[in-house]
């Protein structure tokens, strides 16, 4: 039976990968971004988009109509927004401490307000039993990011997801997190990935090689199945085990 699943951060990236491998099994599936140049030239047969700003409470209000007129319930919510301000405009300015506030609230807003704004928009609609919602999180909420912003906005979601578990699971809803690595062929790094820093996370895997948005969709799309539905509040990782180091 197709199941109705919502997908932030669709139009690129593991967002993207995820909403072609749940529409290859027949899921009806919903595109979320902020672009709507990029969602139109997404390649996924048979889904919809919808352009919204996550961080506004508006858009997200904006979106919850939507799914109630279009789909109803929603079988699977995957949380794929977020990234680490690289692509936003900058602070502007000399002042140092305006330049930390500006960075900090950049990755909250991209990272946790807009997947808990729109789990709450859509909470009422999860299905039950069975409901999905899944987080992508990130390495770097165990070993930090450089400037600790991302890495922050990225483990806020761990409390959330414990919160919303024990919530939602009386309704049969589960609710994990998927904890990648370092991803190949996403936007996430912009222009900054040099082949120093590409050979530097690579060797801290155990497998030796860079993950792909394949590698987080399996995760997902296996977390979304029925065979998954007694495992909820946890933080799967998939990074070839370069969250333990070397």
């Amino acid at each position: 039976m197709a199941r109705n699943v919502v997908i932030s951060g669709g139009g690129t990236g593991i967002g993207l990968a995820a909403a072609r491998a749940f529409a290859a099994g027949g899921d009806q599936v919903l595109l979320l971004g902020r672009r709507a140049d990029v969602l139109e030239k997404a390649e996924v047969p048979g889904a919809r988009t919808y352009a919204a700003d996550l961080t506004e409470p508006a858009d997200v209000r904006g979106v919850a109509g939507f799914v109630e007129r279009e789909f109803g319930a929603v079988d699977v919510l995957v949380h794929s927004a977020g990234g680490s301000g690289l692509l936003e405009p900058d602070a502007g300015g000399d002042d140092p401490l305006e330049a930390v506030a500006h960075n900090w609230t950049v990755n909250f807003r991209l990272n946790t307000l807009t997947a808990v704004l729109l789990t709450e928009a859509l909470k009422p609609r999860l299905a039950e039993p069975g409901g999905r919602v899944l987080f992508l999180g990130s390495i770097a909420a165990y070993r930090g990011s450089g400037s600790g912003a991302y890495a922050a906005a990225k483990a806020g979601l761990h409390p959330y997801t414990h919160d919303l578990a024990r919530q939602l699971g009386p309704r049969g809803i589960t609710v994990n997190v998927v904890a990648p690595g370092y991803v190949e062929d996403t936007e996430f790094f912009g222009d900054a990935m040099s082949e120093e820093r590409r050979a530097r996370l690579v060797e801290e895997t155990s497998n030796g090689r860079a993950g792909t948005p394949g590698d987080v969709v399996e995760t997902l799309h296996w977390l979304a199945s029925s065979g998954a539905g007694h495992i909820t509040s946890q933080i799967i990782q998939v990074n070839g085990g370069a969250e333990r180091g070397h």
